[in-house]
């Protein structure tokens, strides 16, 4: 059997990645293919928890005009629409999955209770984790950053949709552009390099949670880094 690398991961999904090409929404092309690599990384017996994000659907910042509090939730709210197209496409391949919301939403979803989850995964189920902390002013980003230390993950992975890594400016702007195979997190911080937001890389760094920035366009990439492939840019500490 194919060991893995990690024992307990936190999968961070944009939206965007789930909308595939179409740029909106969701792709069920896309998601299935996603699916597909977490299913096999279940079947080998790595704990796996995702937190997903919103932004295929609407972002707290997309609100001009509006009132930032109630932006916020409404993104949430889009959080929660993936996780059950996501919990769906698991489902349908037969793997067991519970999502839990931050926001309580008792007809469709379990509450997020950490004791419950980590029961979850000792168990073998998929937990996705959505409308991110449940508070607004904080992205996504830090809310997959508070569940990797609150279940204590062996590792952050961060998939991000057109790029495949950290760059020191943009590679879409800069053909120039470095990427990083390896970084500090402080190294993030004091670089200004846009990975996560300030939040989420502190708390990663004040708990040591190691995080892999990798590309989605390729979701096998997804089990290639559990299974110890060196994909992406790695960051922790020393």
């Amino acid at each position: 059997m194919t060991k893995a690398k990690y024992k307990r991961v936190v999968l961070k999904l944009s939206g965007e990645a789930l909308s595939g090409k179409k740029g909106f929404g969701i792709d069920e092309h896309t998601i299935t293919r996603i699916s597909s690599e977490i299913k096999r990384l279940n079947e080998i017996g790595v704990e796996i928890a995702i937190v997903v994000g919103g932004g295929n659907f609407w972002r707290g910042r997309s609100g001009k005009g509006m009132d930032r509090t109630t932006s916020d939730y409404m993104g949430m709210l889009g959080t929660v629409i993936n996780a059950l197209a996501l919990q769906d496409s698991l489902e349908t391949m037969e793997v067991i999955t519970r999502v839990q919301t931050a926001i309580e939403m008792r007809q469709i979803a379990e509450p997020y209770i950490r004791r419950r989850a980590i029961r979850h995964l000792e168990k073998g189920r998929v937990v996705i984790f959505a409308a991110g902390s449940g508070n607004p002013y904080f992205t996504t980003d830090t809310a997959a950053a508070l569940r990797a230390a609150e279940i204590e993950a062996d590792v952050m992975l961060l998939a991000k949709k057109g790029v495949d890594g950290v760059y020191d400016s943009d590679p879409h702007e800069n053909i120039s552009a470095k990427k990083f195979e390896y970084l500090r997190y402080i190294d993030v911080l004091n670089l200004g390099l846009g990975v996560m937001d300030s939040t989420a890389t502190s708390l990663c760094m004040d708990n040591k949670i190691p995080l892999i920035v990798f590309g989605i366009d390729s979701p096998e990439n997804i089990s290639n880094v559990v299974l110890g492939e060196k994909i992406g840019t790695e960051i922790k500490e020393d």
